[in-house]
This record gives structure tokens, sequence and C-alpha cells, in this order.
């Protein structure tokens, strides 16, 4: 199993950094291997609708997305922690997400993805939300915890390893991630992939 976990903070010690490493030391004892990658300090551009990645099969500009592609091919799971900006991802988180899940080509079906939302008072729900809406238009099975996948932390790096029960919500959502990825695995192995059909895209200006 390998779990493919971004940081979209641009402090690479910060608070999400604190709920990313609560999630980590559980993988890690459950027996998967995990890949931090760090972007949220990173100059990631959006997405300019070019659609060179159609023929290209990866996106025109060579940055931090591109890094990613093929470790989020290969992985079972995908974690996005993001810290909460008015009542939403940073930018950069947004900009690298548009563009990672655009421009790859390969089938996500089944790849188990979680959101992880870290601020300070509010936002969280409404970031949380706002990330599964990646994983849900891919046929990415969503992990769930004891509560919403989020932390309290605000301006000061490590204030996050105060707040207990998120603590307790990241090792839940990591263990209950590694359930699920395996039980699917178990069903692949038997069952395959659900069947696909052609996809139909209907415009509403005709």
């Amino acid at each position: 199993m390998k779990v493919l976990m971004i940081n979209g903070s641009p402090r690479p010690n910060g608070n999400t950094a604190v709920a990313l490493e609560e999630m980590r030391k559980i993988f890690e004892a459950n027996g998967v291997e995990t890949t931090i990658l760090h972007i949220g300090n990173k100059p990631i551009r959006g997405c300019i609708a070019c659609l060179s990645c159609e023929g290209r099969g990866k996106c025109a500009f060579d940055d931090q997305v591109n890094e990613a592609a093929p470790l989020f091919k290969e992985c079972d799971g995908f974690v996005v922690g993001t810290p909460v900006y008015f009542a939403s991802a940073n930018a950069t988180t947004i900009a690298f997400l548009d563009r990672l899940f655009f421009s790859t080509p390969f089938d996500k079906t089944m790849k188990v993805g979680a959101s992880v939302a870290v601020g300070r008072r509010g936002g969280l729900s409404t970031t949380f939300d706002e990330i599964n809406k990646y994983f849900t238009i891919c046929g990415m099975p969503v992990a769930s915890s004891q509560y919403w996948n989020s932390v309290h932390g605000g301006f000061k790096p490590g204030e996050a390893s105060q707040d207990g029960e998120g603590l307790q919500t990241m090792r839940t959502l990591a263990r209950n991630m590694t359930f699920l990825m395996k039980s699917i695995a178990l069903g692949k192995e038997k069952f395959g992939l659900p069947e696909k059909e052609d996809m139909i895209i209907t415009n509403f200006i005709r």
C-alpha cells in the first residue's frame, strides 16, 4: 500500500505538517508506505486551459504537478492537507489540484482520497468539502473519520499539537483509510474494478 500526501501550506513545519505527520505515523505503523510532497511554498500557477495535456499526457508547465503525477498514478491513497484561507483552501493548493487532476490521463477509480483542513477557527468544513470534490468527480472513495477531517491551529507553528481531538481525528482517519485501501485491494483481486460506460457529456448550451 502506498499513500501520497500533499502539504499545501507555505510553512513546511507548520500546523498542516503536524496534522499530516499524525497520519503518517499511523500509516507506517500499519505497513503503508508514505510520500509527503510539500508544495505550498512553490510557484505553482493555475491552469490556463491550453489543453496541451491532452496530447502530451502531462501538464505544459513542468513543475511540482508533473513531479507528483507518477506518484499519484502508483498510489493507493491520496491525502491533501491545506491551511484555511478565507474559508477555502489556499490558492497554491487549488492551482496544484486543478492541474494535477486535469492533466493526468490515468484512471483514478478506487484510489482512496482524504482531505485535511487546518485553520485557526472557522472555514474548516467548507475547505474539507471543497477538496473532496476533486475525489468524487473521479470515482475515488472518500475516507472518513470520527469527525470532519480538520485540526485547529493558528498563526503560530505547532499550535495544532494542542488540539487533542483534531489529532485523534487524524489517527482515526489514517486507520480508516488503511482499512479501506486494503479492502479495495482485496475486492479488485476478486471482482476487478466496476464496469465503465463510455462518457456521455451533455452541455447546457445547444
